[in-house]
Formats: structure tokens, C-alpha cells, sequence
């Protein structure tokens, strides 16, 4: 695979994992749909182009490019079936999270009612779906890409929309380092787009400032959660006013 076609599958990969179609992007561009699919079919960019549609993902060309060098070689998500067994198995799914966020054995261990050895066998398991390598003296190493994500309608997603948002949003959101607020607009189509443009990068922002915040003690950081929402919608309440036909 020559660098054009590395990238282009890159860029493909971005879109996906962000849920974003030719039309989506094609809005965000202000071009057609078809010039979309025009582009990616031939592999044929410009450099100007190129470097809008890396800051609709939320990246610059230079990750981008970096990314599409390594990405034969790490993990961008795993299948339905691998997520299925993190998901049974609540010991295995609390050290993936830990490792995915670059914690320790020592760190779990000391944080959480798990053995050592019970931690490295979630270990070994974990490398066995390539998630990480276990080096010698039980070092971890990611094997994962920056894009790195749960599948969008999977297992864990399900998991965790299930057991964790309920409990999320159960706060009142009073302290100071905490926000929750809520807003209602009349969009177009393309004004939607930029908006959902805006959330990647949002989104984008809050992974690097986390890489950014591992060159901290654990003891100094903060498990974070940040929901980003947005989609076409009215209060039930007025949409049962609404004519029929």
C-alpha cells in the first residue's frame, strides 16, 4: 500500500469511527456528495483539501500523515465478539480501562481489590486480543492507535450507556470544576454540520489534553467524564401539538 492510499484509508477510518458519511463531510466542505466520493474513489487531493478535511476530524495533516504511517501495525477497535468477553468479565474490563489510560500494575493494584497475579492475568488476556504487549518484568505497552475507540453500537458502548450514564447525570453539577448546560437552536443542514465539526473537535481537544496529562503522577489525575450530544430534536411535550399529515 503506497503513502496516498495509506492516507486515504486513514481518512476513511477517522470518518467512520466518527460516524460521519460522505454527505456529512460533503456539508462540512461545502461541496456535493458526489465530489466526496469522487475524491476518496480516486485518491486524488489537494493539498488544500487535504488539510480541510484533516480539521473537520479535529487533526492536522502532520498526525494525520504520522498516523497513516503506523496504522498497519496498531489496533484501531476490536470486534463485536472481543468486546462480548471484556464485557463478561467486569475483573478484565476494569484493567483495560486502567491500561488504556496508561496506568501501572502497581497502580491498579494499589487502587482496586485485585491480586497482582489476578492483574496479570487480565494481562496476558488483554494481549492475546493485541490490545497491549506484555513485556518482560510484566511492562505494558499500548498497541493501540491514537483513534483508538470502542465499537460505535457495541458492547461496551452499550455497558456503559446502560450502568454509567444514569449514575453520570445523577449530579447536580454545583462545584466549581463541574458544568452541565443545555442550549436549543434552528439549524440548517450545513449549519449542523459545522456544529457537529465543532464536537469532534471538542472531543479531539480532551484526548490530547489527556496524553498531555499521563506526563503527571497518577495521584495527580482525575478521571474526567465529558458528554457531547447533539442531534434533531423537539420536547416531547410540543411535538404532540404537531399537525399530522
Amino acid at each position: 500500500m503506497n503513502e496516498i492510499d495509506q492516507l486515504v484509508t486513514t481518512l476513511k477510518r477517522r470518518l467512520k469511527i466518527q460516524g460521519m458519511t460522505y454527505r456529512d463531510l460533503a456539508r462540512a466542505l461545502g461541496v456535493s456528495e458526489p465530489s466526496v466520493k469522487r475524491m476518496f474513489a480516486s485518491g486524488r487531493f489537494s493539498v488544500d483539501r487535504l488539510l480541510e478535511i484533516s480539521h473537520v476530524l479535529g487533526f492536522t495533516l502532520a498526525e494525520l500523515a504520522h498516523e497513516a504511517a503506523v496504522s498497519e501495525r496498531l489496533l484501531h477497535t476490536l470486534s463485536e465478539a472481543q468486546e462480548k468477553d471484556l464485557v463478561s468479565d467486569a475483573r478484565l474490563l476494569l484493567v483495560a480501562v486502567c491500561v488504556l489510560n496508561q496506568w501501572e500494575i502497581r497502580d491498579i493494584v494499589g487502587t482496586y481489590t485485585l491480586s497482582e497475579a489476578e492483574c496479570i492475568q487480565c494481562l496476558v488476556k488483554l494481549d492475546r486480543l493485541r490490545l497491549i504487549q506484555l513485556l518482560p518484568g510484566n511492562r505494558i505497552r499500548l498497541n493501540v492507535a491514537r483513534d483508538f475507540d470502542w465499537r460505535p453500537k457495541g458492547p461496551i458502548r452499550s455497558f456503559f450507556q446502560n450502568q454509567g450514564l444514569n449514575d453520570f447525570l445523577r449530579s447536580d453539577f454545583a462545584h466549581d470544576d463541574e458544568v452541565m448546560a443545555f442550549s436549543h437552536a434552528m439549524l440548517t443542514e450545513s449549519a449542523a454540520a459545522k456544529m457537529l465539526s465543532e464536537l469532534r473537535k471538542l472531543r479531539q481537544k480532551l484526548a490530547e489534553l489527556h496524553e498531555e496529562s499521563l506526563l503527571a503522577p497518577l495521584s495527580k489525575r482525575r478521571g474526567t467524564g465529558l458528554l457531547l450530544a447533539l442531534r434533531e430534536w423537539e420536547i416531547p411535550t410540543f411535538t404532540d401539538f404537531r399537525r399530522v399529515g
